[in-house]
């Protein structure tokens, strides 16, 4: 049986809650394009991220732990597998729009530079007299702008609310600039799901990339609320905690705060009688989001990674190393713009040399920005 674009869309019409955000009510594209009658515009807009430069180069930009540390460690790329497989599971659970939770956690980090934080940190302040760097307008500059893969229009022309997704994901870390589409409008519910996808995935994934490298033991963790009812659960008083046993728990951790989302989000939901996509666009608060104590708990967890883990010695030694590497291909490119390759040389004109510069070195992955800045700060090797 052959479903066809309007059959998805019926299909999907049944499927949605009232404030789902229905494919065939799309805005649309920035540019006439002709849709495929075997896709709704956000399977279509999915696929289109997918086979992006952009979301290839993710496999070897850093998370937390640069790529060469050790082959279990999250990338940007399983992060961002991980956030989407999260944000499928609530949107199905709470009535949004799966297809277009997806496409938004695809693309939430396409702008983000190498070297994780610490690169988005140094060409923020090496650009900041020249329009800064942000990873999510970078994003949105990749879809709308610098992905070049139809000859009829720049970047993927996605459609408005996939874009809109993109400028409006917050985080803890991350802050949205929403001039240019509705900035008077908070993000609809799948947008809101992204957001809270992304945190949940670091948070967990995080605590166990680091249980995993040694930096944090499971003793560290002791007094921990969420931890110790992790430990309660499996019945585990230590000193060791292996592998199966890890896995467990955080397969565990990840479940606890799904459940307590979708239990907390549907009690809002109910009781903001949100009607349409609208009505939860208009609201003075995201509906998405934990209960009150698992906020507290939850903040708990991100508190001690960030002074155990993100403020590890090691961590801080590398996020130095990786600023300075940025630094000193920036500099050297604009002293020097000849040494750029020849396509981005050409864009100098139009978009000035620093912007082409850090648009250069921020589509970098960890491994080749290392292996530029020993090309030309190396004297023995090689150009």
């Amino acid at each position: 049986m052959y479903f066809d674009r309007q059959a998805l869309e019926e299909l999907e019409d049944k499927a949605l809650a009232p404030y789902g955000m229905r494919s065939k009510n799309s805005k649309g594209r920035a540019f006439l394009d002709q849709e495929p009658s075997y896709r709704t515009i956000f399977q279509r807009d999915r696929d289109r991220i997918l086979h992006t430069s952009a979301f290839r180069r993710l496999e070897y930009k850093t998370q937390v732990f640069i790529n060469y540390e050790g082959d279990y460690f999250r990338t940007r790329l399983t992060h961002t597998l991980e956030v989407a497989q999260i944000g499928r599971t609530l949107a199905r659970a709470l009535g949004a729009n799966e297809d277009l939770v997806e496409a938004i956690c695809l693309a939430h980090d396409l702008g983000h530079s190498p070297f994780g934080h610490s690169g988005e940190t140094i060409l923020q302040r090496l650009m900041k007299d020249h329009g800064g760097f942000d990873h999510n307008r970078q994003s949105f500059r990749i879809v709308t702008e610098l992905e070049q893969r139809y000859p009829a229009f720049p970047g993927l022309n996605l459609s408005w609310e996939v874009r809109e997704g993109i400028v409006k994901h917050e985080s803890e870390y991350d802050v949205s600039d929403a001039r240019d589409l509705d900035p008077q409008l908070r993000g609809n519910l799948e947008t809101q799901i992204a957001n809270v996808a992304d945190e949940l995935a670091y948070t967990t994934h995080d605590l166990d990339d680091g249980l995993r490298s040694g930096m944090i033991t499971p003793q560290m963790l002791n007094g921990i609320a969420l931890w110790e009812i992790l430990a309660e659960t499996f019945k585990w008083t230590g000193p060791e905690l292996d592998e199966m046993q890890r896995h467990q728990m955080i397969r565990q951790l990840v479940g606890l705060l799904i459940s307590d989302m979708i239990e907390a989000t549907d009690d809002r939901l109910r009781r903001s009688n949100a009607k349409s996509v609208l009505d939860i666009q208009k609201l003075n608060y995201n509906v998405i989001g934990f209960s009150d104590d698992m906020i507290r708990r939850n903040r708990e967890m991100k508190d001690f990674l960030f002074q155990n883990l993100y403020r590890h010695y090691r961590v801080i030694r590398m996020q130095v190393k990786a600023e300075n590497i940025i630094k000193n291909l920036f500099e050297a490119y604009v002293a020097e713009p000849a040494m750029l390759p020849t396509q981005f040389q050409k864009l100098i004109p139009a978009k000035g040399l620093q912007r082409t510069v850090c648009d250069y070195i921020a589509g970098m992955t960890d491994r080749f920005a290392i292996d530029e800045h020993q090309r030309l700060f190396d004297p023995i090797l090689k150009p």
